[in-house]
């Protein structure tokens, strides 16, 4: 079943409802009448309330002004958890009945489920012009990107992206700090983080039973049919696997890109190239180095280079670039080529203090210098010639004139903070900062990359205006039928 029948279908489903509300939702919060007054709240509903999503719940409705309504999990034990602390809401395994059934008492729909359900959740919801919150990365394939950004468009809805260190202090800083100019134009990016949502083993042969606690068939959802594995797929590992997650690029990727994507104002890239083991159709390379080329913009030059490495011992090709002060003298060992695993162990013995890279994080190399960004909750930090550059009088100017405060290092104090600038939004008193208009496009740059790591070494040429790949071989990868179920 395609996606636009699948779409098509729900819409219809939608529309013979009796319970569609006779007022459009849209930006502004839905006017609830009680006992003859009016007040603002805003009514919610969760499609996944574990692992993941039980920290989206926790976080909505940490909101004063939010009553959770409705929760929906195909686990019923994760159900039944989330419940405990929400014992008013109307509880349902089927995300679509939940949708039909009280279409007129909810204002918001958060989606938290695994990648390959985001697009189908949430193209439902918002056809019943429901703001949507959906976790990253936004879809699980291009086409679906680019459908949820039109409607979002079209329906003037409040959405959000679920990347919440994008409103965390040291982001907003080293965007602003970038787009100051304070290494000049920038040139390339390289981003890095050793996580592991790849596998390269074999698809795993036979099925288990499916546990009494897990609707398999609505687990599945619009993807392919396939037998239930236990401890493959459902809770934790699908991420690993090409038919429902995106790796560690979809995974990490997503929150690491963000600043830089956001600061140099991209838009999606012209070429990719993934340098990574041969697909074996089922699980994602273990590592990746993807190289995009962007089209320039006011804060890079006009040819920009951007370099992701994933997997153990990300990054493994030290790049010059990646150098840090205090470790000059590794200088001799870097090289365009895989180094040895003799140069590898010189170089983590030598590298030590403030001049080994952060685990994870993603270096700006400008006309000037270079700023460092390690993820998360640090300091970006400048480096020029070698040597780290006091910025501070900088950082005090840009605090006070966008009036950012202090840095909070306390992920439960900041972590609502994107999630509160949601609800606010629906309220009409704030504006979302990672709409499916922006997040449709970084998605759209991470799924490209993730598309190149099925031709491994082998340059994609990506045309923006058709939406396709020069490559017609590629194009396969953009979409894939929805199954019935």
């Amino acid at each position: 079943m395609k996606k636009r029948e699948f779409l098509k279908k729900s819409s219809l489903l939608m529309a013979s409802s009796a319970v569609i509300p006779s007022v459009v939702f849209s930006c502004k919060a839905q006017q609830i009448k009680v006992s003859n007054k009016i007040k603002e709240r805003i009514r919610t509903a969760h499609i996944g309330v574990g692992n993941m999503g039980a920290e989206d719940l926790r976080d909505i409705s940490s909101h004063a002004k939010v009553d959770v309504v409705a929760l929906c999990d195909v686990d019923s034990n994760m159900l039944k958890a989330a419940a405990e602390n929400h014992p008013k809401a109307r509880l349902y395994a089927d995300y679509r009945k939940m949708l039909s059934d009280m279409a007129d008492e909810i204002d918001a729909v958060i989606v938290s489920t695994p990648d390959h359900t985001h697009a189908p959740a949430s193209m439902m919801a918002m056809k019943l012009n429901k703001p949507v919150y959906c976790q990253k990365p936004l879809t699980h394939h291009v086409s679906e990107a680019r459908q949820m950004r039109k409607l979002a468009k079209e329906k003037n809805l409040v959405t959000q992206m679920g990347i919440q260190v994008h409103s965390f202090y040291d982001y907003k800083l080293a965007t602003l700090l970038i787009q100051s100019g304070i290494i000049g134009r920038v040139h390339t990016v390289h981003a890095w983080s050793p996580k592991n949502w790849g596998y390269d083993g074999p698809m795993p042969e036979g099925s288990d039973p499916i546990p009494e606690n897990l609707d398999w068939n609505l687990w599945l959802g619009t993807s392919a049919e396939r037998s239930y594995k236990s401890e493959i797929y459902h809770p934790g590992n699908w991420r690993k696997l090409m038919d429902y997650g995106c790796g560690t690029l979809g995974d990490m990727g997503v929150h690491i890109f963000d600043t830089p994507y956001n600061a140099l104002a991209l838009d999606v890239p012209k070429t990719i190239t993934n340098n990574c083991r041969p697909p074996n159709g089922y699980g994602f390379p273990e590592n990746n180095i993807v190289t995009y080329e962007f089209p320039g913009t006011e804060y890079t030059t006009k040819e920009f280079k951007w370099v992701w490495y994933d997997g153990p011992g990300a990054p493994n090709k030290i790049h010059e670039d990646l150098i840090l002060p205090n470790s000059a003298s590794n200088k001799e060992n870097t090289s365009a080529d895989e180094p040895s695993m003799e140069d590898k162990m010189s170089l983590e013995t030598k590298v030590a203090d403030e001049g080994k890279l952060p685990e994870q994080g993603a270096m700006f190399v400008g006309e000037k210098g270079r700023l460092l960004l390690p993820h998360f909750m640090q300091l970006p930090k400048k480096i020029v010639d070698g040597q780290y550059v006091d910025i501070s009088e900088e950082i005090a100017v840009l605090e006070k004139a966008n009036n950012m405060g202090k840095p909070i290092r306390d992920y439960a104090l900041e972590g609502p903070k994107h999630y509160h600038q949601f609800i606010d939004a629906c309220l009409d008193k704030d504006e979302v900062t990672a709409p499916f208009s922006y997040a449709a496009r970084l998605t759209e740059t991470i799924l490209l990359g993730v598309i190149a790591g099925r031709f491994p070494n082998q340059t994609l040429h990506w045309n923006n205006e058709t939406a396709k790949f020069d490559e017609d071989e590629a194009n396969q990868y953009l979409d894939s039928p929805y199954r019935e179920f």
